[in-house]
């Protein structure tokens, strides 16, 4: 037992420091810088992310993240957060199983990507909403396959909000 004692402080300890870095993300980036999107608004879907260069970036879904890392190819991402669907509490990105969902709109997306803490929270809005599990990686992927789609909506969204405005 002794032996787990500074394990257990260290990791409390980690886990405590990493609250107040990313605790405040949505203070420090309010909005989406690819859509203005307010990220508190979509805590559900937001990403924050950390580059090695001690950069951040938030976003407001995993469409807009993917826009910030292909647009950043030299930099390397350290952390990659998302917002738990259920909670909205940041988990990471990586470590998350989401929900891709067919037919079911997102932030910024024809098809909903959804993360969640656990798999089974996962697999509880699966029986009730439908989808598939995946990994981030295969949800990042889904992300690029839907990019031209999702942003030719996106511009005829905002093309028909202008019209509208004149």
């Amino acid at each position: 037992m002794k032996r787990w004692l500074p394990f257990c402080i260290i990791m409390l300890s980690f886990m405590f420091l990493s609250g107040l870095a990313y605790g405040d993300d949505i203070k420090k980036h309010a909005s989406c810088k690819y859509c203005g999107m307010d990220r508190k608004e979509f805590g559900h879907a937001r990403i924050l992310i950390e580059y090695d260069d001690g950069t951040t970036e938030g976003t407001c879904s995993l469409h807009c993240a993917a826009i910030d890392l292909a647009l950043n190819i030299d930099k390397t991402p350290k952390a990659i957060l998302v917002g738990d669907f259920k909670t909205k509490e940041l988990i990471d990105a990586e470590g998350a199983s989401w929900v891709i969902v067919e037919g079911k709109p997102g932030v910024m997306t024809q098809r909903a990507k959804w993360a969640f803490a656990s798999k089974a929270e996962a697999e509880a809005y699966m029986k009730e909403n439908g989808g598939k599990l995946a990994s981030f990686d295969e949800a990042m992927k889904a992300a690029y396959e839907d990019m031209y789609k999702d942003t030719k909506m996106i511009r005829e969204k905002r093309k028909m909000k202008r019209m509208k405005q004149n």
